[in-house]
């Protein structure tokens, strides 16, 4: 049996961890094998918490007066605490999946997590956001994904970051590569002379035809002053009647 001074050692030990921890949860346990428990210790260990099994008076004298005095009833019976000084979502993954998976040897009673009371269905919900190493990782592909895309940028040829930044500074929001971008203007250029010849054709094609009409006319003139009129043909025919008269 401890002693007086032990007990008082125990109780100051534990009150200065709990004002330390950010968060802490009361389990208790029954039928318990010590495999079971090493077990636990061993995963709690793992991501730096640490876990403890209480006598129920000095654990309410060590919340008593710190940030989980509201655990204090919870302490009857077989009790254990476990708490931790760092992210509170690591402990709540480790105490759900152990508690489920070992429904017959542990129950959760109460956890107060950054100052804030939660049950087991609570602490679930929390076991469920992503922790915060992977939080900071996502965070810093967020904040190193402009760079990233910049470096691509800049490890381009001359002509083709030129293109790009005057893009971006005209306020395109489709920026196109170089190499189309040469197309479509090759394919501008063409469209362009071919509507310059078709221009220059359709103005010789008007300019030509007055010609054309012109010479026409001019032949249909010649023809209808060569051709001999009704009243000559008259007079040829009264001249070689006479002649004929005459020979007879």
């Amino acid at each position: 049996m401890k002693s007086k001074e032990q007990k008082q050692k125990d109780l100051e030990a534990l009150s200065k961890e709990l004002n330390d921890a950010k968060s802490a949860m009361v389990i208790t346990f029954g039928g318990l094998t010590v495999g079971k428990d090493q077990e636990f210790r061993s995963q709690l260990r793992d991501l730096g918490a640490k876990y403890q099994v209480v006598k129920n008076t000095i654990a309410r004298l060590a919340v008593k007066d710190s940030p989980y005095s509201e655990m204090e009833e919870h302490f009857q019976g077989m009790s254990a605490i476990a708490w931790t000084e760092s992210d509170p979502v690591d402990l709540s993954k480790t105490i759900s999946k152990f508690v489920k998976e070992n429904k017959d040897k542990y129950t959760f009673k109460v956890g107060i997590v950054e100052g804030k009371v939660v049950d087991f269905s609570q602490v679930e919900a929390i076991a469920d956001l992503p922790s915060k190493d992977a939080l900071i990782g996502k965070l810093l592909y967020l904040l190193n994904a402009p760079a990233q895309r910049l470096a691509t940028v800049l490890s381009a040829i001359p002509r083709d970051l030129a293109v790009v930044l005057g893009q971006i500074a005209e306020g395109k929001g489709d920026l196109k590569a170089p190499e189309a971008e040469a197309k479509e203007e090759t394919t501008e250029t063409a469209a362009t002379e071919e509507a310059k010849v078709e221009e220059t054709t359709t103005e010789e094609t008007v300019e030509t035809a007055p010609e054309e009409a012109k010479a026409e006319a001019s032949e249909e003139t010649a023809e209808t002053e060569a051709a001999p009129t009704s009243e000559e043909n008259k007079e040829e025919a009264k001249a070689e009647d006479s002649e004929e008269k005459s020979e007879e």
